[in-house]
């Protein structure tokens, strides 16, 4: 049974804390900004890593704070929401051109963003 120090198990199944928001946040920003496309595809492979693997991490974390809530709560309803979305963003392919790599690093980054938003505003609403 999980208690309030163990850490959350990832989407892989193993065990890790969840990433630090401030990181998953200035990643997403690099990817959103109107200048993304500058990128080289290394660094965009890299950054889709990265937000992979912060995407992981942020759901159980995200699903821990909406347990305390209301089964009828909006906050809850709108993150379980997200969660099934970043969910869905873990399963796309890294993709087989450039442009379609930035187009899912950029998917990426809005999901790990929202993610974020969901973590911050549960955590401070417990």
């Amino acid at each position: 049974m999980a208690n309030a120090t163990t850490p959350a198990a990832n989407e892989a199944g193993t065990t890790s804390a969840p990433p630090d928001i401030a990181t998953v946040r200035a990643t997403a920003r690099r990817l959103l900004a109107a200048d993304a496309e500058s990128f080289e595809a290394a660094e965009v492979a890299e950054m889709t890593a990265r937000l992979r693997e912060d995407i992981a991490g942020l759901i159980p974390a995200v699903e821990a704070l909406t347990r305390a809530l209301p089964k009828d709560d909006v906050p809850r309803a709108c993150a379980l929401a997200c969660i099934g979305e970043a969910r869905m963003r873990l399963r796309l392919g890294d993709g087989d051109t450039d442009r379609v790599r930035l187009s899912v690093a950029v998917r990426m980054a809005r999901t790990a963003n929202a993610l974020a938003d969901h973590h911050q505003a549960l955590g401070r609403a417990s």
